[in-house]
């Protein structure tokens, strides 16, 4: 892993740039000092391609909005992927599915397309249902939708975890403990675990986790396959915004640029493409003193990719991450 001093170091190397948002453009209500002079030169150069990779829940269009609200011009990017719109996608049936359980679902009767919530409070209905799904309880649903971290929907009642948390998270329990025993399968639209801010709140990539575990606790039959997250780091999104650059020669000029060893680092190594970490804002930018000098950040630096590599029930699975490139910031 190699410091660099900004991206104008890296800028003649890549061809294409898969940019995080959440943790590198901004950090939830405001864009990082320098991030959209970045974009304006990287945008000036030729034959440069920036293409957003978002693990939101939410659909392209609300991706679109927060960018304006920024103050960045959405058209500055050849793309805007979130793994809510590319979920979207495969719950209508519009984009190709790798996932048999869905598959199955999608190809029998309309009727059976039922859906448990776990969602954000934000548009979850009309989400599932513009894409031929309707809302019901677990004990009707034939698939889970985990698209948020805040309630439990079942169509027809909503618990709420910002007006009652203790209900929330024992109503949520239930609800999976009950779906394990149907082994119900479980789409999850938004693979983090943690969202990039201070408190580090969990995200719907760790409801995935534990309805795996019960799903192991509760069965003796395998359970691979019940669960599926679309979203970095995984195949169906990379695929979708490489669509160009499929031969292998044309991904060695493509970087995936992001905060998240988990989604964003792991996502590159696994699909074949250089990585650039971005170290003093999102997820990391707590855990690493923003004054040290080069030599020090990058022994922090390393220290926190080696406790990564010892984890386990990561993404990573059994690959050891190492980031090609390391950045202070997002910064030209």
């Amino acid at each position: 892993m190699e410091l660099r001093n900004g991206v104008a170091d890296i800028a003649n190397q890549f061809d294409v740039f898969l940019l995080d948002m959440w943790g590198v453009m901004h950090d939830g209500s405001r864009p990082y000092d320098g991030v959209l002079e970045v974009i304006e030169k990287l945008r000036q150069m030729q034959d440069k391609k920036l293409i957003i990779l978002s693990n939101s829940s939410k659909r392209k269009d609300n991706s679109v909005r927060m960018l304006k609200k920024l103050g960045f011009n959405p058209d500055d990017f050849h793309d805007i992927i979130t793994s809510g719109e590319v979920a979207h996608g495969l719950l209508s049936g519009k984009l190709r599915n790798r996932w048999e359980m869905l598959d199955q679902l999608l190809q029998g009767d309309p009727l059976q397309k039922k859906v448990f919530v776990l969602g954000s409070g934000d548009n979850d209905v009309e989400y599932c249902e513009s894409c031929g799904w309707q809302l019901t309880p677990i004990e009707e649903a034939n698939l889970i939708v985990a698209r948020g971290t805040f309630t439990v929907n079942d169509g027809s009642e909503v618990v709420n975890k910002r007006e009652n948390e203790e209900l929330y998270e024992s109503t949520m329990e239930t609800r999976l403990k009950q779906a394990a025993l149907r082994r119900i399968p479980m789409l999850v639209t938004n693979p983090d675990k943690i969202r990039p801010d201070v408190e580090r709140p969990p995200m719907p990539g760790k409801i995935g986790d534990r309805y795996e575990q019960i799903l192991r606790e509760t069965s003796t039959e395998e359970c691979t396959g019940l669960v599926k997250r679309i979203g970095k780091p995984f195949q169906d999104v990379y695929d979708l915004a490489l669509v160009e650059e499929n031969a292998k020669e044309n991904r060695n000029r493509v970087c995936m640029l992001g905060d998240a060893l988990e989604t964003d680092i792991v996502g590159g190594s696994i699909n074949g493409i250089s990585t650039v970490w971005v170290l003093l804002d999102g997820i990391y930018g707590p855990d690493l003193d923003h004054n040290t000098d080069d030599s020090n950040l990058m022994q922090s630096a390393e220290a926190i990719v080696k406790e990564f590599n010892g984890e386990t029930g990561t993404y990573a699975g059994d690959r050891v991450v190492q980031p090609d490139i390391a950045l202070r910031h997002f910064r030209w």
